[in-house]
């Protein structure tokens, strides 16, 4: 098989796809509609730092990049909660306080899958190519004009704004959150880090809420997650100062340039996109552009490099393009499905949740569980973060460890009673 591929997109799927491609003797060629962020760097503001766990470092290992992710990373084994009026609170991810997600800045990660890409025999990487249509050519406009391109295969990797998916006119389903996203960053003091670098810390603040992530620099990246009308609302500096002393006062004198960064800083929007179909005769979409998530279970990275592992093992089965494009799209699609609801779901967890009593009760009871039958329960943010099992599954798992427990509940209340019970014969003589 020889057939030439175009991936749309030089970000992190179509990257790991090219590599992954390539090595199997095709003929790539990657379209990027920026100019190559290696030589001019990360867009201002628009980074939100990855946390890669399991299935990104799975797939990583594919392309010999994991322990060099990881060497480049800080492993987060927990939260740290910053509640109002109270001291921060460390809650480890895992019941054994070992296991990690991973804080890895989105820039370095693109750069090195970039540089695998471009290291590959017969993969071509070609900057500042905004691809414009998909009839019987490709076309791109370049800065030295409109260029035409021909392939056997299209891979939209293109992201949450694809234009192949535009160009596709597949049914899409695009659902904003009424929250938008700044960034801010907390810079090293006395060239140490400011926080403790071993957490993802978060500011819960019931309706919205601020997260940081460590850099290997000893920078924090802290990202604002608010409705739309709170950002509105701040418009002097003196507004912002009084906001962030009244919700985030540990941090005011931690960021030196807190106004300037925000008065500066882009506002982002998140995005949720459900399309489909994701194929039409050999053109498909991977990742963002054909199911962007929001980033609260840290799984959109993730999310994207599980397809491109999938769609190649459908070639490997199938060695047809045709075949494996289909059945790359029913297998994936209903995972996708599942992380998508759960990262919406993780939003009110970050936000609001992690504060309750009630909430924390409960984590700790499903930590001792996780102890006491290892391998029966786990939790359902374990089974995200730190198993390979299809999202689509994890719900059928939760469903069936919570039918266990109970059935262990009730035979031991129905042991307890019989244990208890007067013998009918008791007291008679």
């Amino acid at each position: 098989m020889s057939e030439s591929v175009a991936i749309v997109g030089g970000g992190l799927a179509g990257c790991l796809l090219a590599t992954l491609l390539g090595r199997r003797g095709l003929p790539v060629t990657v379209y990027e509609r920026r100019r190559d962020p290696r030589l001019v760097g990360a867009e201002r503001g628009r980074s939100i730092n990855l946390a890669i766990s399991a299935r990104g470092l799975a797939a990583l290992e594919e392309v010999g990049l994991r322990e060099a992710a990881l060497a480049r990373a800080l492993p987060m084994p927990g939260r740290m909660v910053h509640a109002l009026g109270a001291a921060p609170s460390f809650r480890p991810y895992s019941a054994d306080g070992t296991r990690a997600i991973n804080s890895i800045s989105r820039a370095e990660l693109n750069a090195a899958l970039l540089n695998s890409a471009e290291a590959t025999p017969g993969v071509t990487l070609r900057f500042e190519h905004r691809l414009t249509s998909l009839a019987e050519w490709m076309l791109f406009e370049t800065p030295d004009g409109r260029v035409a391109a021909q392939a056997d295969v299209v891979l939209g990797c293109d992201g949450a704004y694809s234009a192949v998916r535009r160009e596709l006119d597949v049914e899409s389903n695009e659902e904003f959150l009424a929250h938008k996203y700044k960034e801010l960053t907390i810079p090293p003091q006395d060239g140490d880090f400011a926080l403790d670098p071993g957490a993802l810390h978060i500011w819960p603040r019931g309706s919205s809420m601020m997260i940081a992530l460590p850099n290997l620099d000893r920078s924090f990246t802290c990202t604002l997650f608010w409705a739309e009308t709170d950002f509105a609302a701040l418009t002097t500096p003196a507004q912002i100062l009084a906001h962030f002393r009244d919700q985030y006062p540990d941090i005011v004198d931690l960021v030196p340039s807190l106004v300037e960064d925000y008065e500066r800083n882009p506002v982002g929007s998140l995005v949720t996109v459900r399309a489909w179909p994701w194929v039409r005769d050999r053109v498909a979409l991977v990742g963002d552009a054909a199911h962007a998530i929001v980033p609260f279970f840290g799984q959109g990275a993730n999310c994207a490099f599980e397809d491109c592992i999938e769609l190649v093992e459908c070639l490997d089965a199938t060695g047809s393009w045709d075949e494996a494009l289909r059945r790359y799209e029913r297998r994936r699609k209903p995972n996708t499905e599942a992380i998508a609801d759960m990262a919406l779901e993780n939003f009110v967890e970050m936000r609001d949740k992690v504060n309750s009593r009630l909430f924390r009760g409960r984590v700790a009871v499903q930590h001792v569980l996780e102890r006491r039958l290892a391998g029966r329960y786990v939790s359902r943010y374990e089974l995200v973060s730190f198993t390979t099992m299809p999202y689509s599954q994890i719900a059928g798992r939760i469903r069936r460890q919570n039918l266990f427990l109970g059935a262990g509940v009730a035979a031991a209340a129905v042991g307890a009673i019989r244990l208890f019970r007067p013998s009918p014969n008791r007291g008679s003589s």
